[in-house]
């Protein structure tokens, strides 16, 4: 599988480029980042195609991602029973604090909706532009954490939710910093 990352187009744009250039291949929107960057997901000559036809239709670039899969596409199907299989040994609460689901952009409010959507994430768009509005929408506004290496969700978070309070902590000793 295959993933590039498209800048300059909204979802439909892509999405109707994806349709046009995949033929007898897959490719499909697969991460929604922001209002104008979307990751493409499938086989790797139907993105190959896909992101020519996104250059055609006006994107400021393609960028061809070095991952390992055709992550959050069709192509991820073989490995649901899998993941369901490893989520059904493990013991999931109801959140006490809001979740909200990549694969739906709504609140997960069961142990078992969180395992359902844990599964459905490996074949369904991530919508993170839906789901951080609904984010700040349920933190009314708040501060939000990036917790791991690198400032990339922080960044896309600004570009969506403008007025957000965000704190990115690489390090064990930052998110020690920030707790103290």
């Amino acid at each position: 599988g295959a993933m590039a990352a498209v800048m300059g187009l909204d979802v439909s744009q892509v999405e109707a480029a994806c349709v046009e250039a995949a033929g007898d291949g897959i490719a499909v929107p697969a991460n929604l980042n922001a209002p104008d960057q979307v990751v493409i997901s499938g086989d790797p000559a139907a993105v190959a195609r896909a992101g020519e036809q996104c250059k055609t239709a006006g994107a400021k670039r393609v960028i061809p991602l070095k991952v390992s899969g055709a992550f959050h596409s069709p192509l991820m199907a073989p490995a649901v029973p899998g993941l369901e299989q490893a989520l059904a040994a493990v013991t999931f609460g109801d959140p006490k604090i809001p979740v909200v689901a990549n694969a739906t952009a709504r609140q997960v409010r069961t142990g078992d909706e969180a395992r359902r959507q844990l599964a459905a994430q490996l074949t369904a768009p991530v919508r993170w532009v839906e789901g951080m509005q609904q984010a700040a929408a349920l933190a009314g506004g708040g501060s939000f954490l990036e917790l791991g290496p690198g400032r990339v969700l922080s960044g896309l978070l600004k570009r969506i939710v403008p007025d957000a309070t965000v704190h990115a902590l690489g390090t064990a000793t930052e998110i020690e910093e920030f707790l103290a």
